[in-house]
Parts: C-alpha cells; sequence; structure tokens
C-alpha cells in the first residue's frame, strides 16, 4: 500500500522570537517492510539548517526561526510505500545496542501499577504475552481524549486510568521492560478508516521478541500495525521520539495549529489497446 502524507505545523506568536531552534522527527524511516518513496519538508519564517541521523537512527532536521519573527510554518510532504508485515519489523539494526531498550528512563519506570500489571499477564508464548499484555493496557487506561498531560509517566497514566495512546506506549514499554523484554516507543502516522484529516500523529510501542525481532503492538487500537501505519522515530519514551522539540526566546502569546492528511495513493490502470 502507498501512503500520501501531508502534515503542516503553524505557530504564531503575539510576541516576536528573538531566537529559536527546533529538532523535527518527521522524516520516515525506510527500513523492513517500509520505503520512503520521496519526502520533502519546508520552512517558512525560518530556515533548515543542518540534517543527521541521531542515535536511535532517526532522521533529524535542525531548523531556526527568522529573527523577530512572529509566524513559523512546517510542512511536511511525502509517499511512503508499506508492506503487510503483520506488526513484525525484524531484526534490531541501527547504531544503538539492543540491551539499551532495556534502559528505565522517568516516563517508563516500573512502580507499584506497572508490577501489579505484570502480574496480570498470561501466556504459553512470548507472543501470547505481550497481546495480553497489550489488552490488560487497554483495560487498566481507558482512552480518552486529553485526559493525560506530556509528561505522564507510565505509573501516573495507570493511577488515573485513562489517557491517550502516549499513555499506553508508556505502560506498554514499562511493563514489558519489567517482563525482560527490549522495548521502544514509536512515533508516526496512521491512516484512519473513517478520516483523512487529521491534528496529530499516532504513538505506539514495539517489544524485541527472540525469534521475531522487534514486533508492534498499538495498544489504543487493540491490533498490532499494519499497512496503515508509518514508522517515523523511535526511542526508549516520548521524548527521544517526539516530532519537535526546541528552545526559544521570545514568542510569548503562542498559538499552535497542526494539520496531518493520510491516504492512500489512488492507482489508475489505464487499459492496453
Amino acid at each position: 500500500m502507498r501512503l500520501i502524507i501531508r502534515h503542516t505545523t503553524r505557530y504564531s506568536f503575539e510576541n516576536p522570537v528573538t531566537y529559536g531552534l527546533q529538532q523535527l522527527r518527521k522524516t520516515p524511516k525506510s527500513s523492513h517492510g517500509q520505503e520512503v518513496i520521496r519526502w520533502e519538508t519546508s520552512v517558512q519564517g525560518g530556515k533548515k539548517e543542518l540534517s543527521y541521523h541521531d542515535h536511535m537512527n532517526n532522521l533529524v532536521e535542525l531548523l531556526s526561526f527568522e529573527r523577530d519573527t512572529r509566524e513559523l510554518t512546517v510542512s511536511c510532504e511525502g509517499e511512503v510505500e508499506i508492506a503487510e508485515n503483520h506488526g513484525v519489523v525484524g531484526p534490531h539494526t541501527g547504531p544503538s545496542p539492543l540491551w539499551l531498550f532495556e534502559t528505565v528512563t522517568p516516563l517508563t519506570k516500573a512502580g507499584p501499577g506497572v508490577r501489579a500489571l505484570v502480574k496480570k499477564v498470561e501466556g504459553e508464548t512470548e507472543l501470547e504475552r505481550l497481546h495480553a499484555l497489550s489488552r490488560l493496557v487497554g483495560e487498566a487506561v481507558r482512552y480518552e481524549i486529553g485526559a493525560s498531560h506530556t509528561e505522564w509517566s507510565a505509573e501516573e497514566a495507570l493511577a488515573e486510568g485513562k489517557g491517550v495512546c502516549q499513555d499506553h506506549a508508556h505502560v506498554f514499554i514499562a511493563c514489558a521492560r519489567e517482563m525482560g523484554y527490549p522495548a521502544r516507543y514509536v512515533s508516526g502516522y496512521l491512516m484512519m478508516d473513517d478520516r483523512t484529516l487529521q491534528d496529530a500523529t499516532h504513538a505506539w510501542a514495539e517489544a524485541h521478541v527472540p525469534g521475531l525481532g522487534w514486533v508492534g503492538f498499538d495498544v489504543s487500537n487493540e491490533i498490532c500495525p499494519d499497512q496503515r501505519y508509518v514508522r517515523v522515530a523511535t526511542g526508549l519514551d516520548y521524548r527521544q521520539a517526539a516530532p519537535v522539540t526546541g528552545t526559544r526566546y521570545g514568542g510569548a502569546g503562542e498559538t499552535l495549529s497542526v494539520e496531518i492528511e493520510v491516504s492512500q495513493q489512488q492507482v489508475q490502470q489505464q487499459e492496453q489497446q
């Protein structure tokens, strides 16, 4: 399946920005089952300074703000070919060693809530246990838009009993690591069945399973990622895979709008004469 993606982020400021830098992680990865056909990032109100691959093999673009700008628009657009792999990404690759993904972070630290959830996991095989974990996380943390904060940890999401895809991923990762699996956070795009326009990217988790490699689990949608999913960035948690991070001076009174469009490319066949 070939997906067409358009992602536009607009910032408006009541007071001008005197200086600012942003790190973008919005470019999809070419990897097992996923091929980036084309991708382009354009900027108004700033400029692209450089790009590089970080230690998670994410493509990072560094942007600077124009001095005293009141508006910044970042537009991404491209095509990605996705093969059906039933959520299996495959063997571990990249500069970071596999053991790094067993590292506990403040957002994925196991506490009483995580340990209690892990005790409920059942299954005879590795996959059965991880699928069971995914279901338990979904039951423990009810999906509710706007119910959480970006800095909520796995334990906080469990304590509140509600959250969004970011929270589901953090709880799953914390539990998987507690169970002895390397696990990581994934940010990306998802083609919805009921609409084309969206106002946010998606997130899910991956666990490393012996004999299979990395396998994805989308707790929020109760499935493993399929051809509708586009992997963009990975990290130990949200902070390392966030679409945008940065800093600025000035720019008080910020207004932010995000428009994302994910659709399937329509293939037109011409009759041979």
